[in-house]
């Protein structure tokens, strides 16, 4: 019963600390889908709540450097269409679940979802939702989620990865490769003007 009621007192120390517990699971993206979208692209996302886990109003998962980025008039996100149930904002850091430490770039939006509906368990999947980019090429970033416990409803924090835009500097700028050969091809083409004038003359 001592050992019991200490273990007890542990989770809601850590409950009260708002500190997550690292989750087996938890949410799961399972599948992204770009397509062509009125010189955009559209990036279809599919999110898995696995078992042994619940949602409940506030819980939230975040999308990390979401490259090119297409906002609505005056900054809307009326280019990011969230799960039924979830709301949607964007910020340059954050919002990441206590104890975790994702790959989160400065200069790149990230996209976090939060949830506004009942408590619901899983397994589930939270259904199709998207975001607009101006760039259709894919990297990875990180994802990380907060859900609870089904039992206890203690917090539990996830982290993994799942396909982005990349950003458009990145995209748009040459490889270190095709740099280094191009460096060494302008020579060669000197030398050949030079030969070029020296027989001619």
């Amino acid at each position: 019963m001592r050992q019991f009621c200490g273990v007890l007192a542990v989770i809601i120390a850590v409950a009260a600390l708002g500190v997550c517990s690292t989750a087996r699971a938890g949410m799961i993206p399972t599948n992204v889908t770009v397509t062509p979208d009125a010189g955009n692209f559209r990036w279809d996302y599919s999110v898995s709540l696995s078992s042994n886990v619940q949602i409940q109003t506030g819980d939230y998962f975040t999308i990390y450097d979401f490259g090119g980025l297409v906002t609505g008039p005056g900054g809307t996100l009326s280019n990011i269409t969230p799960p039924v149930g979830w709301n949607a904002t964007t910020s340059m850091v954050g919002q990441t679940p206590p104890g975790l430490a994702p790959i989160d770039k400065p200069d790149l939006p990230n996209l976090t979802f939060t949830y506004s509906g009942p408590t619901a368990a899983g397994p589930f999947s939270l259904g199709d939702f998207w975001a607009v980019s101006t760039m259709g090429m894919a990297t990875t970033a990180d994802f990380t989620s907060v859900t609870h416990t089904q039992v206890g409803r203690v917090p539990e924090c996830n982290i993994t990865t799942t396909s982005v835009p990349v950003a458009p500097n990145i995209a748009n700028s040459p490889e270190p490769a095709t740099l280094a050969m191009f460096g060494l091809g302008l020579p060669v083409l000197g030398l050949g003007r030079w030969l070029r004038r020296r027989l001619a003359g």
